[in-house]
């Protein structure tokens, strides 16, 4: 059964903006959902994961803009409220993550603690 909530987390206009861009890449598989979600490992212990995914049975469903997204149930503890930049400088590229959650984060910005 699928469980739709409203968004956990948030997009910023340019990191919308990529993902739309993304989307509408030559060969993208439109049935894949954006997924936000965590992993063990990094330098501070968790990591982000954000990319396009299948969805499964352990997802919930929401909306960010009108863009499709999915996460693990049990990922929402750690990325409530949590957002999610696009930067295109010289010096970094790539989605940047604010967390509210992560009581330490590594110098990268792609992994936290709890």
């Amino acid at each position: 059964m699928e469980t739709t909530i409203s968004a956990p987390v948030q997009l910023t206009e340019t990191a919308i903006a990529e993902v739309r861009r993304l989307i509408q890449e030559p060969g993208f598989d439109s049935t894949q959902l954006l997924r936000f979600g965590v992993k063990g490992g990094g330098c501070s212990g968790l990591s982000y994961v954000l990319g396009f995914d299948t969805p499964t049975a352990d997802d919930e469903h929401f909306e960010i803009d009108g863009i499709s997204c999915i996460m693990n149930k049990s990922h929402g503890i750690y990325l409530a409220g949590m957002q999610i930049d696009w930067q295109d400088g010289l010096n970094s590229r790539g989605f940047t993550f604010t967390n509210p959650n992560a009581s330490k984060t590594c110098g990268c910005g792609t992994s936290f603690a709890v």
